[in-house]
């Protein structure tokens, strides 16, 4: 039944579910251009009309993001990079809203500066997993030494971070002493 559903005509195919649409438009290059080709000409159109490098002329900006995307287009770098780096976001969104929603379950709203910074933390983690599987696979890093040090590389970044929170924690507060009382006032 729910095949029947789903079922519906594209293009000069009839009958198709929507795997089969996917695979057409996979085929098609939708995926590999026509996706990409239109997030980067969004993005970089909605950068240059923020930034009003060209003023209000939105045609400028237009021809500039169109030729932006285009040329990104032109190797196969793009399209690789986005069908890599896409699905681990996925993977990484859906770890995150398991732990918000896991922490909404078990913990109080009292305490949601502990629970951002805490969500901030692991966002970030896996932000950078994402980022090292993606290079990974690129790849543009390579050789022994991130293999090996990685290890340090986090705990120093964690380090720094520790020191940040903590000048951040403290660094606004004033401190309470009495005010200085001179010996001998002056005349």
């Amino acid at each position: 039944m729910l095949e029947s559903l789903l079922s519906f005509q594209f293009g000069g195919f009839y009958g198709g579910t929507v795997g089969n649409l996917l695979a057409y438009w996979e085929q098609a290059g939708v995926f590999s251009y026509v996706l990409p080709f239109l997030l980067i000409f969004s993005v970089v159109f909605g950068i240059l009309t923020r930034i009003q490098v060209f003023g209000d002329n939105k045609a400028l900006n237009a021809v500039v993001s169109l030729v932006i995307g285009l040329l990104a287009l032109q190797f196969e770098l793009v399209p690789i990079f986005f069908s890599e780096i896409f699905p681990r976001v996925g993977v990484a969104l859906s770890i995150l809203l398991v732990l918000i929603i896991l922490i909404g379950l078990f913990f109080d709203s009292k305490n949601n500066q502990i629970i951002n910074y805490g969500l901030l933390g692991v966002g970030v983690i896996i932000f950078l997993a994402v980022l090292v599987k993606t290079s990974g696979y690129l790849g543009w890093y390579s050789g022994y030494w991130w293999s090996a040090h990685w290890p340090e590389v986090i705990g120093v970044i964690a380090f720094i971070a520790v020191i940040g929170a903590v000048i951040g924690a403290v660094g606004g507060k004033k401190p309470k002493f009495p005010p200085l009382q001179l010996a001998y006032p002056p005349q």
